[in-house]
């Protein structure tokens, strides 16, 4: 089954600086961290924001190019999560046909924002992500650092996207 969600925010992992993506679902509020690149992060962020640049962004080359061939894009879909890695499926429309294409979760949303697409995330990639095998080492082995740290760890899913970022 899928669940439609929206953007809770973005935010970065203090450790590794790398930026992450919180999907939240829409039915049940349900948050879902991804991990997703630099660039693709500003993408988003770019769109989400309406922010207008000079010159186009891949995402915009992208979109610019379907409108022009009449394709467009009916959804994308977060439909699979192996090994700690999430995959991604883009959905189009034409007249000529339906199709559809793999991609990573980050270009699949940066290019769903550009045409007001919905979201999606199959309820099986939601139980994997809550029963994910990630384990985190503290940096930081003070005192409170050790707090920090099992605080950190008695956190569930459902924590995320309960604050605003």
């Amino acid at each position: 089954m899928l669940h439609r969600v929206s953007i809770a925010g973005l935010t970065m992992d203090p450790t590794s600086n790398t930026p992450i993506i919180i999907l939240k679902s829409e039915e049940d509020g349900q948050s879902i961290p991804i991990c997703i690149g630099l660039l693709e992060a500003t993408s988003i962020a770019s769109s989400m924001q309406n922010i207008k640049l000079d010159r186009p962004m891949t995402h915009d080359l992208f979109k610019n190019l379907t409108s022009m061939l009449n394709i467009d894009v009916s959804k994308v879909e977060v439909c699979d999560l192996k090994d700690n890695t999430f995959y991604a499926r883009i959905y189009f429309i034409s007249k000529e046909k339906n199709f559809s294409m793999d991609a990573r979760p980050s270009d699949a949303i940066a290019i769903a924002l550009r045409f007001s697409a919905p979201i999606y995330i199959d309820d099986e990639v939601i139980a994997k992500s809550k029963h994910g095998d990630l384990k985190a080492e503290a940096v930081d082995k003070s005192e409170e650092g050790k707090k920090w740290a099992e605080y950190l760890e008695q956190l569930s899913s459902e924590d995320f996207g309960k604050y605003k970022i």
